[in-house]
């Protein structure tokens, strides 16, 4: 049987054989959201799907439960611990929510006071990277440098987050947010709150603009609002962003201004040398590892002291156990 799978990162498909149980589906839906407890939906109009109800064991099949071609819509449940990170298919997505604040730290390695600058004669300057204060608020930081000039809007920017969600409840429902989006709205406005792909997705629209945002570990790069006629890209390092930016400087450009005053972090869309220069610029970050492995880290069962490789291994056990407490571990 084949069934889609659409939680908070997207949609992806799993497919099971006949034979399989309750506690098969529950894997494949773990290892695919990343979501360690989950409620499940499905059917028009969507019902929920309570698979806690039947034995682990117990095929689905004989369950009564038809499932083959159904699209089933996940979302943590309420007042759970979330895994140790969203980032969870085996294909990195764009991040979602990176790691919980109690584990915030800069990328392995963390070059940032010599960040690799890219000599660009087309633009007559130097792709740097500008480093943001590593402080819980990075995405917005590095948003609020690019489209407003100043680093310092994050309080303005979290509020158009909670804004654009309140305007829009169909299309940000509890099953893409994770959470109610009541709570959300008043989550997202908290200093201490991480943002991810919905918060670049809400402002690439708001100011319409394209937010590239580019993974250092694997070279992917996601588009928000593509299309839209200028672009400003970010830096994701795992668990951090920072913003890529033109400094105007003379032959052979390869010295960025250590000052940022006459940066250019916002470029036109037609221009693909842009985009050769970021990735070029991030190549050369993955090489000195500025980046974590969110899904390399040593995670920690805090029920049974077990312990699991990246949030892969923490969602497929909370799965199999119904163990939710998890941290990292030392």
């Amino acid at each position: 049987m084949r069934i889609r799978v659409r939680g908070p990162l997207g949609q992806s498909t799993v497919t099971l054989d006949d034979s399989a149980t309750i506690k098969d589906l529950q894997i494949q839906i773990a290892e695919k959201t990343g979501l360690a407890t989950f409620n499940v939906k499905y059917g028009y109009p969507l019902k929920p799907l309570k698979l806690d109800s039947f034995q682990p064991d117990q095929g689905i099949l004989e369950a009564g439960i038809n499932l083959n071609g159904e699209s089933l819509i996940i979302a943590q449940k309420e007042g759970a611990t979330r895994g140790v990170s969203d980032d969870a298919p085996t294909t990195r997505t764009a991040p979602s929510q990176p790691l919980q604040p109690s584990m915030s730290q800069t990328p392995q390695e963390n070059n940032a006071k010599d960040p690799p600058e890219i000599a660009s004669p087309e633009h007559a300057g130097t792709f740097v990277l500008r480093v943001m204060p590593d402080d819980n608020s990075c995405l917005f930081r590095a948003v609020g440098a690019a489209v407003m000039d100043n680093m310092d809007t994050m309080v303005e920017l979290r509020s158009i987050i909670a804004g654009a969600i309140q305007s829009n409840p169909t299309e940000y429902t509890a099953a893409i947010l994770g959470k109610n989006p009541d709570e959300y709205c008043t989550w997202i406005q908290n200093e201490d709150s991480w943002g991810g792909a919905i918060e670049l997705k809400i402002l690439s629209e708001y100011f319409n603009i394209e937010i590239c945002s580019i993974d250092v570990q694997t070279l992917n790069m996601f588009q928000f609002n593509e299309g839209a006629p200028t672009r400003c890209i970010v830096v994701y390092s795992g668990i951090h962003y920072d913003v890529l930016a033109l400094s105007p400087s003379r032959p052979p450009y390869t010295r960025a201004n250590p000052l940022a005053h006459n940066d250019v972090k916002i470029f036109e869309a037609f221009d693909p040398v842009v985009l050769q220069k970021a990735k070029e610029l991030c190549r050369v970050l993955q090489d000195k590892h500025y980046y974590t492995d969110t899904s390399g880290f040593t995670v920690l069962c805090n029920v049974c002291g077990g312990t699991f490789t990246g949030e892969r291994g923490a969602a497929k056990h909370a799965a199999e156990t119904g163990h939710y407490d998890f941290g990292e571990a030392s």
